[in-house]
C-alpha cells in the first residue's frame, strides 16, 4: 500500500469519515475515496452501493476487476431520555451492530443501575453533544416526551448530518413540535428528516415492540438506498 494512501485511510478512521479502498487486480493501483468524493469517482455507483452496504468486496466495471475495501465507522445510536423505551432500544442497538448511548439529564433516571451496559450522559443534550458531536454515521431518537431536553438535542441533529432523526409522539405532538422547528429557522427539507411517530408502523405497543420497530427503522435508514420519492425536494 503507497504511504499517501495508507495516511488518507488512517485519517479518515480517526475523524470517524468513511470512504473505500480501491484495488485494480490487473496491476495492484490503489487509491482511497472518501464518501464525500464518491459522486465525482469514476466507480461512484459501485463505491455508493459498498459503502451504503457496509461490505468490501469485488466487482467488476468496464471490463476491469477492482477490490473494494469499506471503511466505515460503526455507527452510534444516541437516546434523548432514559426511559423504558430506552432499556430496550439499548440492548437491541448492540445486538445490530450499533454503539448506543443515553443522554438525559434527569439524575433520577439516568443511573447505570436502569442501563448496566450502555454509556450514560447525565447532562443536558447542549452540553453532552458538544463534547461528543453527531456524525453521518449517528442515529439520534428523541424519546422524553420533554420539549425542555428533547428541542435541544433535535436542533444539534438537525444542524449535523446524522443519518437518522427520529421523534417519539403522537401526530399532535409533532406538529407541535415543527412548529417550535420552524420558529429556529429550519426550512420544509430539514424537518421533513424527523421521522415522527418514530419507528415503522408495525403496530407496536409495548417497549419493547416499539423499539423493535426503531431498530426497523434505523436499519433501513442506514442500509436502504432511497427511492426516488423520499429524496425528492418538497
Amino acid at each position: 500500500m503507497r504511504l499517501d494512501v495508507l495516511k488518507a485511510l488512517n485519517a479518515a478512521r480517526r475523524a470517524r469519515r468513511a470512504g473505500v479502498m480501491v484495488t485494480r487486480f490487473s496491476d495492484g493501483d490503489q487509491r482511497f475515496v472518501e464518501a464525500s468524493a464518491i459522486a465525482a469517482d469514476p466507480l461512484a455507483d459501485a463505491l455508493e452501493t459498498a459503502l451504503r452496504m457496509g461490505k468490501s468486496g469485488s466487482v467488476q466495471v468496464d471490463g476491469a476487476d477492482y477490490f473494494l475495501t469499506v471503511q466505515a465507522p460503526p455507527p452510534r445510536l444516541t437516546l434523548i431520555g432514559a426511559v423504558h423505551i430506552s432499556q430496550a432500544l439499548a440492548p437491541m442497538a448492540r445486538i445490530a451492530g450499533l454503539d448506543p448511548t443515553i443522554i438525559d439529564p434527569r439524575t433520577a433516571f439516568a443511573t447505570p443501575e436502569r442501563f448496566p451496559d450502555t454509556p450514560v450522559i447525565a447532562e443536558w443534550p447542549e452540553e453532552a453533544l458538544a463534547a461528543a458531536p453527531l456524525d453521518r454515521y449517528t442515529a439520534v431518537c428523541l424519546l422524553t416526551h420533554d420539549p425542555k431536553i428533547d428541542d435541544p438535542a433535535l436542533i444539534a441533529a438537525l444542524k449535523s448530518d446524522c443519518f437518522y432523526i427520529g421523534a417519539l409522539g403522537s401526530k399532535k405532538t409533532h406538529a407541535k413540535r415543527i412548529e417550535r422547528m420552524r420558529a429556529q429557522g429550519f426550512d420544509e427539507q430539514a424537518l421533513a428528516r424527523i421521522h415522527a411517530p418514530i419507528g415503522l408502523d408495525i403496530g407496536a405497543v409495548s417497549p419493547a415492540e416499539i423499539a423493535v420497530s426503531v431498530i426497523g427503522e434505523i436499519v433501513a435508514a442506514l442500509r436502504k438506498k432511497p427511492r426516488r420519492s423520499e429524496t425528492a425536494a418538497p
